[in-house]
């Protein structure tokens, strides 16, 4: 297995035995569960679909959980019986309860061997060790519609002599030619909320008691957002 789906749960630092400060964020990673084989015979590539974290099966489409029926044993239940009247289902249905449980967030990973990782079995943070390089991804913080000096950091305009141009993002064309705006222009537009990935960062520590991964330096994404640890 060569990931695993964590929790930012913040930033703060450690400190070595020669007294440096080291940046860390704190990721809480798995115990994620193998919910599915991807095989080249069936979907032309070979992976192991991973799930992290849970979800009560009211906040679940009716398709999303009755994929994991092999797991929880009240869906399996419902799969196996028969169609019966609208009245006689509402009783017995397991939709309304609460206590019953399905993975909430779902990935994929390559993996040599499909065959050690069996369908339901658990693993922690032991995948990795301190000081390997691995990569990470997550969805940056979203600052919605934002200006070219907040997206772009672009220098303000003079303040004085009764300027109008304090925060505007100057000419973005030409005169008579080309008579119109480049493609790639930096101006302002949509800042944030994308899919970035941080290559090479450094594992300063693992807590294996409590699944805690410390990183180097920042992850993208907010508190309690979703991170993507694979393998460097």
């Amino acid at each position: 297995m060569n990931g695993i789906l964590a929790k930012k749960l913040g930033m703060t630092r450690i400190f070595t035995e020669s007294g440096d400060s080291i940046p860390v964020t704190v990721l809480e990673a798995g115990p994620c569960t193998i919910v599915l084989h991807r095989t080249k015979e069936k979907d032309g590539y070979t992976a192991i679909q991973v799930a992290f974290g849970e979800q009560k099966v009211q906040r679940a489409t009716k398709a999303y959980a009755m994929q994991f029926k092999h797991l929880v044993p009240e869906l399996e239940k419902e799969s196996s019986k028969t169609h019966e009247s609208p009245k006689a289902q509402k009783g017995g249905t397991p939709w309304k309860s609460p206590e019953v449980m399905v993975p909430r967030y779902l990935c994929e990973f390559d993996a040599e061997d499909i065959s050690a990782w069996p369908v339901g079995k658990q693993y922690d943070v032991s995948i990795f060790k301190a000081e390997e390089l691995v990569k990470v991804t997550g969805v940056s913080k979203g600052h919605g519609f934002s200006g070219a000096i907040k997206r772009h950091g672009f220098h303000s305009g003079p303040r004085s002599h009764g300027t109008h141009n304090i925060r505007e993002p100057g000419s973005t064309g030409a005169n008579s030619y080309p008579g119109r705006v480049f493609p790639g222009k930096k101006m302002p537009g949509h800042f944030g909320n994308k899919n970035v990935t941080i290559k090479n960062i450094q594992i300063e520590k693992i807590d294996s008691e409590r699944n805690l991964i410390f990183v180097r330096g920042a992850v993208p994404g907010p508190k309690n957002g979703i991170i993507v640890v694979r393998k460097g």
